[in-house]
C-alpha cells in the first residue's frame, strides 16, 4: 500500500506541476491556483511515503519532514481555496483586496511564500531519509536536498522587494515559476521510479 500511495502521489504531484508551468504560459490565474493545490494534494502524500520508506535512524528526520509538509499545505491551501472562493467570487474593498488579492503583493502572497519556503524545508529534511543506491536515488537524493534552498529564496519578502507597482514584476515571477517547473519535475518522476522500485 505505501508502494502505491507514493506512486500515485508522485504522478498527482507531476500533474500539478505540469498544469502550474502550463497555466502561467497561458495566463490562466484559475488554472494556476487549481493547479497548485493539487500539487499540495500530492506533495503531502509523497513526503509521508518517503518517510515510510526511510532508512534505520531518520524516522525523528522524517517526522520535521512531515510536520513542515502539513505546514505547506496549510498556508497553500488557505492562500489558493481564498482566491478561487472570496477573491474571485466576491466584490472586494480596495483594502480587503489589497489583503486577500495574491496578486497584489500583500499578506495572502507573503503566506504563499511563507508556504514554499516550508514545502523546501520538508524536501530537505525527506532528502536525509532517502537511501539512495541506484543512480537514480543518488539524483533524487540530490535534488530533494539542493531544493531546500528555495526556503531561503521564499523568505525575500522579508526584504521589502514585491510591491504591486514593481517594475517587470510579473514576468520576473512568470520566468522563476517556470524554472520551478523545470527543477520539480525531475523530482517527481524520479519520486515515481523511486516508489515503484520498492
Amino acid at each position: 500500500m505505501d508502494k502505491k500511495a507514493g506512486m500515485y502521489a508522485a504522478l498527482l504531484t507531476l500533474a500539478g506541476v505540469l498544469g502550474f508551468a502550463l497555466s502561467m504560459i497561458t495566463a490562466s490565474s484559475f488554472g494556476n491556483y487549481l493547479a497548485s493545490m493539487l500539487i499540495a494534494w500530492g506533495f503531502v502524500p509523497m513526503i509521508c511515503s518517503f518517510a515510510a520508506y526511510s532508512k534505520k535512524g531518520a524516522k525523528a528526520i522524517s517526522y520535521t519532514a512531515i510536520a513542515f509538509a502539513t505546514v505547506y499545505v496549510t498556508l497553500i491551501m488557505m492562500v489558493y481555496f481564498a482566491q478561487l472562493t472570496t477573491v474571485r467570487l466576491e466584490v472586494l474593498n480596495e483594502q480587503t483586496k489589497r489583503i486577500l488579492d495574491y496578486t497584489e503583493f500583500g499578506l495572502f502572497f507573503n503566506y504563499n511564500l511563507l508556504g514554499y519556503a516550508f514545502m523546501a524545508l520538508a524536501t530537505f529534511f525527506i532528502g536525509w531519509t532517502v537511501n539512495a543506491q541506484k543512480n537514480r536515488d543518488k539524483w533524487l537524493k540530490g535534488l530533494l536536498l539542493a531544493h531546500g534552498i528555495f526556503a531561503f529564496i521564499c523568505v525575500i519578502p522579508l526584504l521589502g522587494v514585491f510591491h504591486p507597482n514593481m517594475q517587470g514584476g510579473e514576468w520576473i515571477g512568470i520566468l522563476i515559476l517556470e524554472l520551478w517547473c523545470l527543477y520539480f519535475t525531475p523530482v517527481c518522476i524520479l519520486s515515481y521510479l523511486h516508489f515503484k522500485s520498492q
